[in-house]
């Protein structure tokens, strides 16, 4: 430590928020950072969860924190997430085979690099590169901490002990990210419960475990299984590979040397005393996934842990009078999906173009719609958890409920992000109002889809007899919501039509994933593609009423017979419709393989 008694930021807690916010300080401004860390040494010895990134979060650390030789050199390039489900095969049906099980996945490697980050190892690394700057203190092992915050320009005041003795400092600027300890948020009455309640067991395991190799099927079976036309021959074990069933699933990450290992689950579905050892997880997972029986048993366990309840959320996290939370020191919503380094991702970059405002009127009013934003890309999250856990269940549910997330995923937060977008307050007004605008569709069709699993769990329709594969793409809506990662350097002006184009984009694929769903239900394809039906769909009040869709499709019915055929114009979707059908019946051995979409990619 040296001399110094003032910095312009201090930060307490030397995670992952703490260590790349600080990074991102000292790349980006001429600040100067003091990192307060009441554990000796960073990282700890213990492993730490939480390794998936996604799109956000790898540009994130890849490009804006400048890793990206490091990611690619020490870590893993993920391939997207991967979702399986069990079910009868052509070579057996009692699930022992990876070909035994359904999959939902995009083939394609995702062009904005993610990875899968061993935790520790990259702390470590973060914490090296920002020793090499003189703008940059550490204090370990700091006990009795005391902090005043400034109620007005005077610098906040902290006092902590170490091995050096009792320490007084003052800094403009005080962050929180002493991550589950939530510092900030106890100690000013600002946490708050949501409704998700969630579980998590996890650990780790020596070596990698390559899913595709717990099969019955001989090496050279693998690589001719016609599958592969529309898998692709990526190694599917680079992904973060989910198998899921009805509120819980559960993940397969490959680290350098190890592999992470973790059960997600809603406590109204199970009962976290059942799985909280090392033991009874591979147990009970090991028996609804009879291929990992092949492998988990066998694995050396290096380190576990687990979460009984681990979803939050937080009054505030940002504010004029210089003060910010930032991981889950703030918000926590839940692993699905990986969003936890996004939202450090977009609150870190809030946080410091916050510190480079010097006004106190711009600074206050930069902080509301930072505040604002930072709850809706929270708040958004929720109902797709809290509402939804259950479509896990079904392949088709949960396939619909991907591809509507990940299409506002795309458009709403790595576009923007993309292109450095949300700390320009011109934009963020827009994007508020047009992310304001999908809310009442987003938690209509939360709802309406786990109706739609439980009729589909509870009803006698015909399932699929043998594994269909289903590229999330294929609906083409999710594909023009990736095109936006192409659309760098854009205007504020340009973005905001972008957005708006996006929205457009949406509320197509929310009008599609009901029509779908009535026509499944009323055993009529034609639903679908009925222009009085689809247009009748009201995405303010979404809702799966079965007797509603048998009456309006009476009334749809009644109308076209009365009107000439040359009239009657079926609605025009901007893709092909019929991409969901493998799930209607038994399809041949190939499922999923020969659909349109597929047949334009072979040809």
């Amino acid at each position: 430590m040296s001399g110094r008694t003032a910095y312009d930021v201090a930060i307490l807690g030397g995670g992952l928020a703490g260590l790349t916010l600080a990074r991102h300080l000292l790349l980006e401004t001429e600040r100067t950072v003091l990192l307060v860390e009441k554990r000796a040494e960073i990282p700890p010895e213990r492993q730490k969860v939480g390794e998936s990134l996604v799109q956000l979060a790898g540009h994130y650390f890849g490009k804006v924190l400048d890793l990206e030789e490091y990611l690619l050199t020490d870590h893993f390039l993920k391939y997207n997430l991967r979702f399986h489900w069990r079910g009868s095969g052509t070579a057996g049906a009692d699930g022992s085979g990876f070909e035994d099980y359904h999959q939902s996945f995009i083939r394609t490697v995702s062009n904005v690099a993610s990875y899968q980050l061993d935790r520790n190892r990259t702390e470590a690394e973060l914490l090296r590169r920002n020793r090499e700057s003189p703008r940059f203190e550490l204090a370990l092992g700091a006990s009795e901490l005391e902090v005043e915050l400034a109620g007005d320009d005077a610098p906040h005041r902290l006092a902590f002990e170490t091995g050096d003795g009792r320490r007084e400092v003052a800094a403009r600027w005080f962050v929180d990210t002493t991550g589950r300890n939530r510092y900030l948020a106890r100690r000013m009455d600002l946490a708050r419960s949501n409704l998700i309640d969630h579980g998590s067991f996890f650990w780790w395991v020596d070596g990698l475990i390559d899913v595709e190799r717990l099969s019955d099927q001989t090496p050279r079976e693998r690589r001719l299984d016609p599958r592969r036309r529309l898998q692709g021959h990526l190694p599917a074990w680079l992904a973060t590979n989910h198998f899921a069933g009805e509120g819980f699933w559960f993940w397969v990450i490959p680290l350098r040397g190890k592999t992470s290992l973790g059960l997600v689950f809603d406590k109204a579905t199970i009962d976290p005393s059942d799985v909280f050892s090392v033991e009874k997880a591979t147990a009970w997972i090991s028996k609804r996934f009879p291929l990992l029986a092949r492998d988990l048993p066998h694995r050396k366990v290096l380190d576990f842990g687990g979460f009984r309840s681990f979803s939050y959320d937080c009054v505030q996290t940002i504010s004029a009078e210089r003060w910010a939370l930032t991981g889950e020191s703030g918000r926590f919503s839940d692993p699905l999906y990986s969003p936890g380094s996004d939202l450090i991702a977009i609150h870190n970059t809030l946080i410091v173009a916050a510190i480079e405002t010097e006004d106190p009127d711009e600074l206050a009013s930069r902080c509301r719609q930072s505040e604002q934003l930072m709850r809706s890309v929270y708040g958004a999250y929720v109902p797709s958890y809290a509402d939804c856990y259950d479509a896990l269940g079904d392949q088709e549910v949960f396939s619909l409920k991907y591809v509507w997330e990940l299409s506002i995923y795309f458009a709403f937060y790595v576009f923007p992000f993309l292109n450095e977008l949300l700390t320009d307050r011109r934009f963020g007004l827009a994007f508020l109002r047009l992310f304001s605008r999908l809310g009442p569709t987003n938690r209509g069709l939360q709802r309406f889809l786990s109706d739609f699993y439980r009729w589909k769990r509870d009803s006698s329709h015909e399932a699929p007899a043998g594994p269909v594969l289903f590229d999330f793409t294929e609906v083409g809506t999710l594909r023009r919501a990736e095109a936006t990662f192409y659309r760098i350097g854009v205007s504020v002006e340009e973005a905001k039509r972008e957005l708006a184009r996006q929205v457009e984009n949406l509320e197509e694929l929310a009008r599609f994933l009901v029509a779908h769903a009535a026509s499944v239900v009323l055993g009529e394809p034609r639903v679908r593609t009925d222009r009085g039906f689809v247009e009748g769909i009201d995405l303010a009040a979404i809702r799966f009423d079965p007797e509603d869709f048998a009456l309006r499709w009476a009334a749809c019915e009644e109308r076209n017979r009365s009107v000439p055929s040359s009239e009657s114009e079926p609605y025009a979707w901007s893709f092909d419709p019929t991409v969901l059908d493998r799930f209607r019946a038994a399809p041949p051995a190939s499922a999923g393989v020969e659909t349109s979409a597929t047949q334009e990619v072979l040809s």
